[in-house]
């Protein structure tokens, strides 16, 4: 554990339903007018007087309205209106449609503007201006719509789900439901991205990966450990054991360092002495002289061609190395930036693009000319980071880096990075003692915010709340979802999107606190760090379709060129999630073409059929997709749950 002290923070700030903000209380509308896109609204927009704080309401037609508004939130929003956020993260854009659909109007701010920025409290992004928000929309509501108080819920996923969290235990009477998705713990920065960093450069020597997928893919072996040797074992299972799912790997020829550009510079803020204590001192990877590490470590010399202007700023170098630049620094050693060490978020060709982390001043400061070496010391020495952030035996994903004796088996930090990061987002610590009732989201082929992380959330709750919890929590595990929506032909052949099962959360979420009808849990088990849900949809609850596809009676069939697959397959619906709508067949696997299959009527368990013969040699993986939607509807697109199954053919 960490060996020094660190001051007690100061109590966090707590918002209740008749508290007045000492900053946001008094709000300005500067705009009211009906809008018809994308969906006919009034729209009202404004701020608090004398602050950086904006918002925006959204009201349906009042024959939609029902007495509800739903609210998101995300540490990256600019500003208070709809729209794209500056990293990719769609699942966190509000869906204007959905809310009206669902009989509520819309809330969303700017989570305070130039007052967040540091030192200020972090209280304001993570919850007050938020809160000032949510308790004025009711005061435009009943002036528009009349009525009783409406019922409000926050929402928001990755860093949006530690403000929902902050929100949920700071605040009391301004919300009445939560509902944080795909979330971690107060330790997963860096951690969830290092440890992939780690497993991809050892994997990535021999070119194991693909063995490594083949075995855990439909049809395969089951053992991803059978063709490594003894270093790409340790790493495929020290990332396993942090969480990382083994289905993961689907795309591990594109695979990157994910998120790691946004927090890649709080570890050379925070720890600095960690790079020379890395590549020195015993315990660390990097003193090891037989190490391939060692060998991996590389510098270059470059300089500056051309500064792109935009956000983020982009540079055009004069020349770069035969090595892979990602993440790597690029340190000034000539210009007003001289001496500054900046990570690279992303390289293409000799132009470079900076992580969101970097300093805006020293970015503007560099000039044409300006000469810098190119220097991957950093992101190596980080790759391991992990190891050296051991927090409390509840965050279990880190227990495989103690000894029997309960101890760190590898050098300890002075600080843990991780609530540093994560207490500037939630504005508190993490407790369990949440105030209103909260619905968990998260997806079981998530790589960026593991399973696990919402199962030790429901124990701090549990523990928190003793006889209440049950009253207060409720957590779905969603199969064959990631932390955004599937992009690519690849990812529709994998994946599946969790944006229905998030939709039909809210709703289900609203029905709870107004109905007193609580949502069905997901049953799993927790087996080496990784959530493990049963195969039958009964068994299994929760909210999402089950779905098994065979080939020729099996997961794996083998033909020759022109021979017809007789692929069956059964999919049903968890009892009260809604009839299976909806199905279709991808035979080719590739995520590019897709053929309905027939259901003469939603129900709860679906039996189908079709027979496919493919003419050329080779291994294929047929997918099938099933959706289900809780009022029985195949023509709405909201609250679509989705599920698939893959099954492999090998065609001679």
């Amino acid at each position: 554990m960490p060996d020094d002290v660190q001051p007690e923070p100061s109590p966090p700030f707590r918002v209740t339903a008749d508290s007045v903000d000492p900053a946001y209380h008094s709000p300005v509308v500067e705009t009211s007018e009906q809008r018809d896109a994308p969906v006919p609204h009034r729209y009202v927009n404004g701020r608090f007087d004398g602050t950086g704080a904006r918002f925006s309401f959204y009201f349906p037609p009042a024959g939609l309205y029902q007495g509800r508004f739903f609210h998101n939130t995300y540490p990256m929003a600019r500003t208070e209106d709809l729209g794209p956020f500056p990293i990719a993260f769609d699942v966190a854009a509000g869906d204007l449609g959905f809310t009206f659909d669902s009989g509520a109007y819309y809330v969303q701010t700017n989570l305070g503007g130039a007052d967040r920025v540091p030192p200020a409290d972090p209280a304001i992004a993570a919850y007050r201006v938020n809160a000032a928000a949510a308790k004025y929309s009711r005061v435009v509501a009943a002036e528009l719509f009349g009525g009783d108080r409406p019922y409000g819920y926050l929402y928001g996923g990755s860093g949006g789900s530690y403000q929902v969290i902050g929100a949920a235990l700071n605040t009391d009477g301004v919300w009445d439901g939560f509902l944080p998705y795909v979330m971690g713990t107060p330790n997963s920065i860096p951690s969830m991205f290092t440890v992939r960093m780690h497993a991809l450069r050892v994997l990535r020597q021999r070119g194991k990966l693909a063995a490594v997928l083949d075995a855990i893919d439909a049809g395969g072996s089951g053992d991803p450990y059978a063709a490594l040797d003894d270093g790409e074992r340790a790493a495929l299972r020290e990332a396993s054991r942090l969480g990382f799912p083994a289905r993961g790997w689907w795309d591990h020829e594109h695979l990157g360092s994910g998120y790691f550009y946004n927090v890649a510079g709080l570890v050379p803020a925070i720890d600095p002495a960690y790079l020379d204590d890395f590549w020195t001192r015993p315990g660390y990877l990097g003193s090891d002289p037989g190490s391939p590490v060692r060998a991996a470590r590389a510098r270059a010399e470059t300089s500056v061609a051309r500064v792109i202007p935009g956000f983020p700023t982009r540079l055009e170098l004069g020349s770069v190395p035969g090595w892979d630049i990602t993440n790597a620094h690029l340190a000034l050693t000539s210009g007003a930036s001289a001496g500054a060490s900046i990570p690279i978020a992303a390289a293409e060709g000799t132009t470079v693009t900076f992580a969101l982390s970097a300093r805006a001043e020293v970015v503007g400061a560099i000039r044409p000319g300006d000469t810098a070496t190119l220097d991957n010391s950093w992101p190596l020495a980080l790759e391991t980071y992990h190891r050296h952030q051991v927090p409390d035996p509840a965050q279990y994903g880190w227990n495989q880096f103690r000894r029997a004796d309960g101890e760190p088996a590898y050098p300890q930090r002075s600080r843990l990075i991780g609530p540093i990061a994560a207490r500037s987002t939630v504005g508190s610590d993490i407790t369990g003692h949440i105030t209103a009732k909260t619905l968990v989201l998260a997806g079981l082929m998530d790589i960026d915010s593991f399973a696990w992380q919402a199962d030790w959330f429901r124990a701090t709750v549990r523990q928190a709340l003793g006889d209440g919890f049950a009253d207060r929590f409720a957590l779905w595990f969603i199969d064959r979802a990631m932390h955004d929506e599937p992009r690519t032909p690849a990812a529709h052949a994998h994946t599946v999107s969790y944006r229905g099962a998030l939709q039909q959360g809210l709703r289900d979420l609203s029905r709870w606190a107004e109905q007193g009808v609580r949502p069905a849990d997901t049953a799993y088990d927790i087996v080496d760090t990784q959530v493990v849900v049963p195969a039958g949809a009964a068994e299994r609850g929760g909210i999402q379709p089950v779905v098994r596809l065979l080939a020729n009676g099996a997961a794996r069939a083998e033909v020759a060129a022109g021979e017809p697959v007789a692929f069956t397959a059964v999919a049903e619906a968890p009892p009260g999630a809604g009839p299976v709508v909806a199905a279709e067949w991808d035979f080719a696997g590739d995520g590019t073409r897709s053929a309905a299959a027939a259901i003469d009527a939603p129900r709860a368990r679906v039996e189908l059929r079709a027979e496919h013969a493919y003419p050329e040699p080779g291994t294929y993986f047929a997918v099938l997709r099933v959706t289900a939607q809780r009022e029985g509807d195949p023509d709405t697109p909201y609250g679509r749950v989705r599920n698939l199954d893959r099954a492999r053919v090998i065609v001679t």
